[in-house]
């Protein structure tokens, strides 16, 4: 019974982030570098500038421009205490243009260009990044860096509240590291890649016996079910990576994030009312493809450097690798141990499938037919 509690407690945690948006929170931060110059803008969720700042001055839980506009030099100064860029011992004092507010596919964006000129030419620029820190302490800021022809990213945030970057080159392997953890990052924020996966695992520890689920007899028929299922869509969405990742095939972001929405409801809809039962590994290959070009739009965020295209999306893509097979060994071996007993057959399965289609259901409305 412990084992079951512990489940259902991973499953509310992921419906409770669910719940407060389809990804955790990130931040954005594009910086250019030119000679003594370093420009570039910060863009906040405005949920998040809210949470930084007070943004809803009515307190009706929506954030109208004109109260963004009324709050901006509240943020320019959080955003001046808590992000900072610096070149060896000497900081380079920042100054921000006016807020403008940028739309993306999750949602609005307070977007804050910024300017500072260094006493001498930049070589190795140290950023500082520590945003919502005391706030909410998964917010991350993907950062991307562009000096001539190179760039050069970064996951802050956490731990890694800082790092320091060589201007002029760039190491292989720091790419390689730098682009794995975002890969990571973006799997594990991602909730609705995660509820997809989490939808097809869930009946694998059981049978369909008539019109009943029935825990399996032995652990290798699942073995093999999670083996299939995982390297149908990591193959899936590996290909649509690429292909998106290297310009070759685009499809909208509506319309991606939107059939995303509409594959975690296929998948969970099919816990409640089998139509296919041996053959997950098929939905997992069919929407993967779909997911593919979703983990994408995070990769056309930070770009792919030009000298190290293909090891940097190898990283990324190793990275969602990491992130799910985490997941799936988080949760698979305590859904096997609870395989034959009531509450996985009669709660978790049957009300978690309910719940994830639920969220999924929400999250198609918004983005299929809702103004971003």
């Amino acid at each position: 019974m412990s084992r079951g509690r512990g489940l259902v407690l991973l499953l509310g945690l992921l419906l409770a982030g669910a719940a407060r948006g389809h990804v955790a929170s990130n931040g954005f931060l594009d910086v250019e570098v030119r000679c003594r110059v370093v420009s570039g803008a910060l863009e906040l969720t405005v949920r998040d500038a809210e949470l930084a700042v007070g943004a809803d001055a009515n307190h009706d839980r929506r954030v109208t421009w004109g109260e963004l506009r009324a709050a901006e030099p509240r943020l320019a100064s959080y955003v001046a205490q808590h992000f900072a860029v610096q070149l060896e011992n000497a900081f380079c004092p920042l100054t921000f243009g006016p807020l403008k507010v940028n739309a993306r596919v999750d949602g609005n964006y307070a977007w804050l260009p910024f300017a500072t000129q260094c006493p001498r030419d930049v070589r190795r620029l140290m950023i500082r990044y520590t945003l919502l820190d005391d706030i909410d302490p998964s917010h991350r800021g993907l950062l991307r860096l562009q000096s001539g022809t190179l760039v050069q990213t970064a996951v802050l945030g956490g731990s890694a509240s800082s790092t320091t970057l060589d201007v002029e080159r760039a190491s292989p392997w720091r790419t390689a590291i730098e682009y794995f953890q975002a890969g990571t990052w973006h799997i594990w924020s991602g909730i609705d890649h995660l509820l997809f996966l989490l939808s097809l695992l869930l009946p694998a520890v059981l049978v369909r016996r008539g019109l009943r689920w029935e825990g399996v007899d032995a652990a290798q028929p699942v073995f093999w079910s999670v083996l299939k299922v995982v390297t149908a869509f990591t193959v899936a969405h590996s290909v649509t990576l690429s292909l998106a990742a290297f310009d070759l095939v685009r499809l909208p972001s509506r319309v991606t994030e939107s059939a995303i929405a509409a594959s975690i409801i296929f998948a969970a809809l099919n816990n409640l009312y089998p139509i296919i039962t041996e053959a997950r590994a098929r939905i997992a290959f069919a929407f993967g493809l779909l997911h593919g070009f979703g983990f994408a739009s995070v990769l056309a965020d930070m770009g792919l450097p030009s000298g190290a295209r293909l090891v940097s999306l190898v990283a990324f893509n190793c990275g969602i690798e990491a992130g799910q097979l985490a997941v799936v060994l988080t949760v698979m071996p305590v859904a096997y141990a609870m395989r034959r007993g009531g509450l996985y057959r009669r709660a978790v399965l049957p009300w978690g499938s309910a719940a994830i289609a639920g969220l999924a259901l929400t999250w198609l409305v918004q983005r299929a037919f809702l103004p971003t």
